[in-house]
């Protein structure tokens, strides 16, 4: 059996391709996993639990699909969806994660995150995501009407994108003395994440201790999957095309 990471699908409306593929992968591949592991940004933007439309119905019935057959399925929040909430967890049968979360791969222990708070060096999105992520003003956003915070939400992507646009490619990556950090203090030698979007597996010496970081792949392009069993692991792609991928 094996355990499924995916990270950074940016599901929406406005993703018909992604979405087939993110349907066809729920119940021809994660149906027969030990357990799926969402690392952050399976949406493009999550605008609250009490979302109600098509899209976001047929979302939530794959995940409560997955779970009332068993398979146990984990979300840690990304900075595209932090307002996904209890009710959402409640409404899938999800479990959802901290920032930072332990686990036990097959005997050995791995720290999985999305990977935003890795990057120290964008000091403008750390601040955002601080801001953000304040329970009050979360508590107030998700009290406003869905017309009052469609166009919010539509502002802050805006923002986004027009921000991203500026930066270099070396501030929106990881910076190795916390990465360091993060797995010194969690007593870990694996670390899986996304939010990059450079797929990869980087194997590094600390303390004269080999530590592996794994980069879980976008699904812009196609779909990015890390397999993850007792004797081996390996990420691989699912092609999009007209037909289920």
């Amino acid at each position: 059996m094996t355990t499924l990471f995916i990270s950074d699908l940016h599901l929406s409306p406005n993703t018909p391709d992604i979405n087939q593929c993110f349907q066809h992968f729920m119940r021809t591949e994660a149906i027969n996993a030990d357990a799926l592991y969402v690392l952050g940004d399976l949406f493009d933007f999550w605008i609250g639990d009490d979302d109600k439309s098509e899209f976001a119905n047929q979302i939530r019935a794959e995940f409560k699909r997955l779970t009332d057959s068993g398979v146990p399925c984990f979300f840690t929040k990304g900075n595209r969806d932090f307002l996904v909430g209890k009710r959402f967890a409640k409404q899938t049968g999800v479990e959802l994660l901290g920032d930072e979360t332990v686990i036990d791969l097959y005997g050995r222990k791995a720290v999985v995150l999305h990977g935003d708070t890795l990057c120290t060096e964008d000091t403008q999105y750390l601040a955002f995501r601080a801001k953000v992520n304040q329970p009050w003003l979360q508590w107030v956003f998700n009290r406003l009407p869905m017309s009052v915070k469609t166009p919010i939400v539509r502002k802050v992507q805006t923002d986004a994108r027009d921000n991203k646009k500026s930066k270099s490619l070396m501030i929106m990556d990881v910076t190795q003395s916390e990465v360091e950090r993060v797995m010194l203090d969690h007593q870990v030698d694996l670390m899986i994440h996304g939010h990059t979007h450079r797929p990869d597996m980087h194997t590094f010496s600390v303390n004269d201790q080999t530590m592996t970081r794994i980069v879980l792949g976008d699904w812009y392009e196609q779909g990015s999957i890390l397999c993850f069993d007792a004797n081996n692991y390996s990420l691989q792609a699912r092609p999009f095309s007209s037909k289920p991928c």
